[in-house]
């Protein structure tokens, strides 16, 4: 079937504020608090961005799995070259928040009624897609309510380390056997970039904790009901990837050095 010819012409009244409808896009930070707070605009614009940067993510992690499941390695490496480079640009935007003093975060704090974090669905799904089946995990999401539709499509699927394990199997190979071969094979480069993933993903959440603890201190609880910062360094140790952690163990034997031989 051909694909429908486009004429140019049609996109000439096309401008930078239409394609991207700034307009609407600025009208979207409506802060709550009265008289408004000269702070709560960053807290909002942080935060939607956030938002818009997850979807992103969760964009290419669906182009990562089709990638996987259709065994293409070089394809997906590009890919998580992509995702780990969003990674960072959500960490690296916590950063602006640093700049928010607690005292001046509890000037308008009460205007956010139950809103938290925990309450993002593309940020559960994120969690969801990359493999996190924690117990606990699963615990707060059932806290929360009914599990939304996008977070439960996500759980009703292979981990994203299944589905790499099922790709390495139908090329005939393992994870010992990559991380064996003495080449950085495109396979072996695929894992560490999972595994990078994962530690971005571990440093966004340990930043996260800084963060919380900074503005509202380690025992104050979140706005969402949650335990606030106890909750948040309880998810610093949550893992995507178990099986890519545990490989590199087998490299050394039980006092630390290489195996012996046989």
């Amino acid at each position: 079937m051909a694909h429908a010819t486009h004429d140019p012409a049609d996109s000439r009244d096309v401008t930078y504020g239409s394609y991207l409808r700034v307009d609407e896009l600025l009208q979207l930070q409506q802060p709550k608090s009265t008289p408004e707070h000269p702070d709560e605009l960053l807290f909002i614009i942080v935060h939607q961005s956030s938002e818009l940067w997850f979807k992103v993510m969760l964009h290419e992690l669906e182009m990562l799995i089709s990638h996987l499941e259709g065994s293409d390695e070089l394809a997906a490496l590009t890919t998580m070259r992509r995702i780990n480079a969003l990674m960072r640009i959500v960490s690296a935007q916590l950063s602006a928040l640093d700049t928010l003093p607690p005292q001046r975060f509890a000037e308008f704090r009460g205007y956010l009624g139950s809103a938290s974090g925990g309450q993002s669905v593309q940020f559960r799904s994120l969690e969801a897609v990359s493999g996190l089946r924690d117990p606990h995990f699963l615990q707060v999401l059932r806290e929360h309510g009914e599990i939304p539709a996008l977070v439960q499509r996500a759980l009703d699927r292979p981990t994203l380390q299944d589905i790499f394990l099922s790709m390495l199997a139908a090329k005939g190979t393992s994870l010992d056997a990559v991380y064996s071969d003495p080449q950085k094979t495109p396979l072996f480069m695929l894992a560490e970039s999972l595994i990078e993933y994962e530690q971005a993903f571990a440093l966004w959440r340990f930043a996260h904790v800084q963060l919380v603890e900074r503005i509202i201190g380690p025992l104050t609880g979140g706005t969402g009901g949650t335990l606030g910062a106890k909750y948040l360094n309880r998810t610093v140790q949550q893992r995507f990837f178990p099986q890519l952690w545990e490989v590199r163990s087998r490299f050394f034997g039980a006092t630390g050095g290489p195996p012996a031989a046989s």
